[in-house]
């Protein structure tokens, strides 16, 4: 399994995965909001940090645990339905990856921006659109609480995101300075 899976992004999806564990166990993860989704996140962003620092797999792992905790501390009907809670949070990390792969070359922090905007994208289009496909919401209330509950989180994320990413670059590098 090492070959496949080396031990830093085993450490690392570990590591991530924890924190996904406590943001969703301290409900630090899940902000309250009075809407037909009864919660905003920031539980994606792990998966996002995944994918990006550390490749596909490592963000689908991350992503994985994140909606297996989605399912398991279901407090509505629509996440008891693991094609709703745990199958769109496995492309958070894989579709961050590929955005930030794509846009790198721009400088780092346009392309984390970038795979930020689209892994928190990811989350919510894809959440709502299962939501919707299954029948809980029209896709009109979908729409209303992707752009109450998306905007924001898009935001916050990041504005945790980029900087935690750089940090972690410079890190990485041994360096003082990251490549902007």
């Amino acid at each position: 399994m090492t070959d496949l899976l080396p031990a830093r992004k085993i450490t690392v999806a570990a590591a991530l995965s924890a924190i996904t564990i406590v943001l969703g166990a301290t409900q630090l993860g899940f902000i309250p909001v009075p809407t037909p989704a009864g919660h905003a996140t920031i539980m994606h962003i792990p998966a996002i940090l995944g994918g990006i620092l550390e490749g596909p797999v490592v963000g689908v792992i991350v992503g994985a645990i994140f909606g297996i905790y989605s399912f398991l501390d279901a407090s509505t009907p629509i996440f008891k339905d693991p094609l709703v809670a745990i199958l769109p949070r496995l492309f958070i990390g894989l579709f961050a990856y590929y955005a930030y792969a794509l846009t790198k070359r721009w400088g780092i922090s346009l392309a984390v921006t970038v795979a930020t905007v689209v892994g928190t994208l990811t989350n919510t289009v894809l959440v709502l659109g299962m939501i919707v496909l299954r029948g809980y919401l029209d896709g009109k209330t979908a729409l209303a609480v992707g752009i109450t509950h998306g905007l924001p989180e898009i935001v916050v994320a990041v504005i945790i995101t980029v900087p935690v990413v750089l940090a972690w670059k410079k890190v990485e590098t041994g360096s003082g300075k990251s490549n902007l």
